[in-house]
């Protein structure tokens, strides 16, 4: 039987629900019938909201915990986020790769609809996913809430009614926003040995700590801070089962966010050398500061990267 996530992730959503109240959270239905669920863009949202955002994006594969981490001399609140179905609870649900650009509407989706929908074709016929289910749930980073047409178009995407489509919203300076951002470190782990060459289906069990990082004055700015926790401040575990020719040694040493040339300051100071164009930041910057990958195999464990606390206080102004 095929795991749903979106069917998985819609328990959690009905739980924000239920609890709207208590994590300060909105919640609209639209004239279409698609719902809304706003966790920081009219209201305040907070760390448990975050953390049910980042479960809702693991499509319900996943557990986020809080915790909190040591830096160099900072104490950080953090995540502490563990799947044992990466690939398609990251890959397959989490990762961020559905860009809606419609009608002078922009919002970067992520989440399980993404399965329903599956405009990224080439990345699900390589993942041999696609989710069946009648209710959809998708994550948008925004500060405006999609109006009709868009909810519309999005529900025709995943093939629902959009009376069983729900949209949360959490935009990227808002404390929901850098929680659920920092609850996607086992994510761009994942994301970076895929870019590597290195399937996700051999990726068994994925864990991974990062920094909440503090709530910036814009969103732009904030999305330097939240990046950075990842790049300076994130650690990830992976069990993987290779084959037999592949050297997880030197894979290993490629993964961490230190292996970019671009490696070495604040995201927003890099974003703003480069005029704000994504096309010109690396993609292999992406990465997890420290990465341990465990070769269940041979019995083996390597290690590389290691977290940069200098970086993360000048991007904290601290």
């Amino acid at each position: 039987m095929t795991l749903s996530v979106n069917e998985k992730a819609f328990e959690i959503v009905k739980e924000i629900m239920d609890r709207k109240d208590e994590l300060q959270c909105a919640v609209v239905e639209q004239g279409n019938g698609a719902t809304l669920i706003d966790a920081g863009i009219e209201v305040s949202g907070g760390v448990e909201a975050g953390r049910l955002v980042g479960e809702i994006c693991l499509g319900g594969l996943g557990a986020v915990r809080i915790t909190h981490m040591h830096i160099g001399d900072i104490t950080l609140p953090a995540v502490i986020v563990s799947t044992d179905h990466p690939k398609i609870a990251t890959m397959g649900s989490q990762y961020a790769g559905w860009v809606i650009n419609k009608d002078k509407y922009f919002s970067m989706a992520s989440g399980p609809a993404r399965a329903l929908a599956v405009v990224e074709k080439k990345l699900y016929a390589e993942l041999d996913y696609k989710d069946e289910a009648k209710v959809g749930v998708i994550v948008l980073e925004t500060r405006k809430p999609p109006p009709e047409n868009i909810t519309d178009y999005i529900a025709e995407k995943c093939g629902i009614s959009t009376s069983d489509l729900y949209c949360v919203m959490t935009p990227t300076a808002c404390i929901a926003g850098s929680v659920q951002i920092s609850a996607r470190i086992v994510e761009v782990g994942v994301h970076k040995l895929h870019e590597l060459g290195f399937s996700p289906d051999k990726i068994k069990t994925g864990h991974g700590v990062a920094p909440i990082g503090p709530v910036a004055k814009s969103d732009n700015r904030a999305m330097g801070v939240t990046n950075d926790c990842i790049l300076y401040g994130g650690r990830t575990f992976y069990f993987v089962r290779p084959d037999e020719d592949e050297d997880i040694e030197a894979l290993t040493a490629k993964v961490p966010s230190s292996a970019s040339k671009q490696y070495g300051k604040p995201f927003y100071d890099l974003f703003k050398s480069v005029e704000f164009d994504f096309y010109k930041v690396d993609p292999l910057l992406f990465s997890p500061a420290e990465v341990t990958i465990n070769d269940i195999v041979k019995g083996k464990t390597y290690k590389a990267g290691a977290l940069n606390p200098e970086v993360l206080k000048q991007s904290f102004g601290m």
